[in-house]
């Protein structure tokens, strides 16, 4: 073990580079041991061990994610950083929807052409909160801009559920949900709300309000069974399975 050295240290010395910028190199998936990719700045490799950097290694290619997370009904999806919700809202013995991120559940089919590293899943931020009984769109991102746009926004950006139902509607109840119901004491804005099939309604809001969906429903006779978020703002959750997630593209705004 006296002659096992830290990677990072390794890499600076062969690049003759610093430390950090060692470490990057590392980070971002340039640096192979004996062939294997490692990620680890802090990996311990022997003298007779080889180490690569691949030619095309730069710091530049290290810029922050977004990862778009098809949440399923069971999981907590709250404020802040992804390791924990200072908002204490958390539902007991319910798991993070932080921990579905990892390599094992990116989407296969991608179109961005992200290669996934480690890094990706370290420094996230969720500003778009999912009641843990729902499924759908959860936005996570290293990128300060995007959490700040979230953030500053998620009141005025349009979000799209599907919510599926059962009872009957009650006379006019369609136009109800669209204008003239309240919630908290407070009359609703105009909300678009229209039928996708014969069981499941279609609601595109703002400014949406944890138990709001269940009790608009509920003044019209009816039950919600299932909600869904399929889009946030520009950006769709697309055909991203249950429990898989994707990243956000360059070209996609919320």
């Amino acid at each position: 073990m006296t002659e096992h050295i830290r990677l990072a240290k390794r890499v600076a010395e062969q690049l003759n580079c610093s430390r950090s910028t060692a470490e990057q190199f590392i980070e971002g998936g340039f640096v192979s041991v004996d062939g294997r990719v490692v990620e680890a700045p802090g990996a311990r490799v022997r003298p007779d061990q080889g180490v690569a950097v691949a030619p095309d290694a730069s710091p530049l290619a290290l810029t922050p994610v977004t990862l778009l997370l098809h949440k399923p009904p069971g999981f907590e999806a709250g404020l802040g950083l992804a390791g924990g919700n200072p908002h204490g809202s958390r539902s007991q013995g319910a798991p993070e929807a932080a921990t579905l991120l990892g390599a094992a559940s990116h989407l296969p089919e991608d179109a961005s052409g992200i290669r996934v590293l480690q890094r990706h899943f370290k420094q996230l931020e969720c500003f778009t909160p999912l009641p843990t009984e729902a499924s759908g769109l959860v936005v996570y991102t290293q990128d300060k801009r995007i959490a700040r746009k979230l953030a500053e926004d998620i009141e005025v950006l349009e979000q799209e559920c599907i919510v599926e139902v059962r009872g009957d509607m009650v006379p006019n109840g369609l136009q109800r949900l669209c204008h003239g119901l309240s919630f908290n004491g407070r009359p609703l804005p105009p909300i678009k709300v229209s039928w996708q099939n014969e069981t499941r309604l279609r609601f595109a809001l703002k400014g949406i309000r944890p138990g709001q969906v269940p009790a608009m429903c509920e003044a019209v006779g009816l039950a919600v069974v299932s909600l869904k978020r399929i889009r946030i703002g520009r950006v769709p959750l697309a055909k991203v399975p249950e429990g898989q997630w994707r990243y956000l593209q360059p070209w996609e705004k919320f």
